[in-house]
């Protein structure tokens, strides 16, 4: 599906980011808003011990919003709304959206740009969270698979849905019941995104399926895919008849077999994180494994780039706002998420970072913030689309590792 937004002067900070070559998630691992610096972390897949398990009666929490009009949270550069404003004879970044949720509750909030990995931020709280003390955060977002494993782990604060009237109203349908948490209780979707396939038009006709990028002779040597595990194992597990949402070790087994296979015929280039949309615009593969959302960004400067819904299907994946056990700021967290579950607040923060928007009813408000992206289905897909979307099941700790050292053995990570 070609999703390249209609013509017209392309926003400062997309120019920004098509300039610098950056995609989603080079952006969310390596650059920064926050003058904090990262702490290096080994893998999490290389992590040799255990985690420790705690329970709201083994780790109780204290929730101090009523006297402390605070919050800390934590959360993925370049994954909201930015603005550059003259202030006091210079230029600064102002962050509109987070600006009016102070303005209008009152509470401080100092927003830090530290997760950029899920394994790495893992190691960076697991310590603490695994003894019942704090992490000095209220609030952080992690992808699904993170947080089923910190909600399996008991590290995550129950929520309290009377003060999420706007989640309660607005949570987009396909994203109410996730199998790791059901019910919402731990989780409430920040943004959402869509894994797919990307090609260039100027080098190869269209690649319909993820068996073609496996298979085609046209594409031998001109193909990547991701350094994700459970993305491109979702589609390896798609292509050989497995459910990627409940498969079994040997249904694992063959999947990782077939990427074996495709390795072995040298019909795989790389497997990439960062840099993987780089290879396809400068022409050295001419299809890969994609995210939705670094595609929107790239048509601006490159139409011929496209998005395509595979034949076996699409990945869907939700980067989610948590609270930590010892967070002294939970009620002012759910205000935060309740707020940004506005229809208008929520249509703001779309239109900066281009990916799903969780939120029903911005579709609306989004008519008159970027009329451009209405009816682009890469950040309101339509039903059709979302039951193509898969999830990749959940895993127990140890199954985790030992799958991660699969892939990596594969791929060479």
């Amino acid at each position: 599906m070609d999703a390249r937004r209609s013509a017209g002067p392309m926003p400062s900070h997309i120019e920004a980011m098509v300039r610098a070559s950056v995609s989603r998630r080079s952006v969310l691992r390596g650059a920064s808003l926050s003058a904090l610096s990262v702490a290096g972390a080994g893998l999490f897949a290389a992590c040799g011990t255990p985690s420790a398990t705690q329970s709201a009666d083994t780790c109780s929490s204290e929730d101090l919003s009523a006297t402390e009009k605070a919050l800390n949270f934590s959360n993925w550069p370049a994954y909201i709304d930015q603005k550059r404003v003259q202030r006091g004879g210079e230029k600064v970044t102002i962050l509109p959206t987070l600006q009016k949720f102070q303005d209008r509750t009152g509470i401080t909030v100092t927003y830090t740009t530290d997760v950029n990995d899920n394994s790495e931020f893992f190691e960076k709280v697991r310590n603490q969270l695994g003894a019942c003390e704090p992490v000095d955060r209220d609030l952080f977002v992690l992808t699904d698979w993170m947080a089923a494993r910190m909600i399996d782990l008991g590290w995550l604060q129950q929520l309290d849905h009377a003060n999420l009237p706007n989640v309660e109203q607005s949570l987009s349908a396909s994203l109410r019941s996730p199998d790791w948490d059901p019910d919402r209780d731990y989780s409430v979707p920040w943004q959402s995104g869509l894994t797919g396939i990307a090609y260039n038009a100027d080098l190869t006709g269209e690649v319909r399926s993820f068996e073609e990028l496996l298979s085609r002779g046209d594409l031998k040597g001109q193909v990547t895919l991701l350094t994700e595990m459970r993305d491109t194992m979702l589609f390896m597990l798609l292509a050989t008849g497995a459910d990627p949402a409940d498969f079994t070790d040997d249904e694992w087994g063959v999947a990782l077999e077939r990427l074996q296979q495709a390795v072995d015929d040298g019909q795989i280039r790389a497997f990439n994180g960062n840099n993987y949309l780089q290879d396809l615009v400068n022409g050295n593969v001419a299809a890969c494994e994609a995210w939705s959302g670094d595609v929107i960004i790239t048509q601006y400067s490159n139409p011929n780039i496209k998005f395509v819904v595979p034949e076996e299907g699409l990945a869907l994946w939700s980067d989610n706002m948590l609270v930590p056990n010892k967070a002294t700021h939970k009620t002012n967290a759910e205000q935060l998420m309740n707020f940004y579950y506005d229809p208008e607040m929520a249509a703001t923060l779309a239109a900066w970072v281009n990916y799903i928007c969780p939120v029903e009813g911005a579709r609306e408000a989004m008519e008159e913030i970027d009329p451009s992206l209405v009816d682009n289905p890469l950040i309101f897909p339509d039903e059709e689309m979302l039951s193509k979307a898969y999830d990749f099941m959940a895993l127990d700790e140890t199954t985790a590792r030992q799958y991660e050292d699969d892939f990596a053995q594969v791929t060479g990570g």
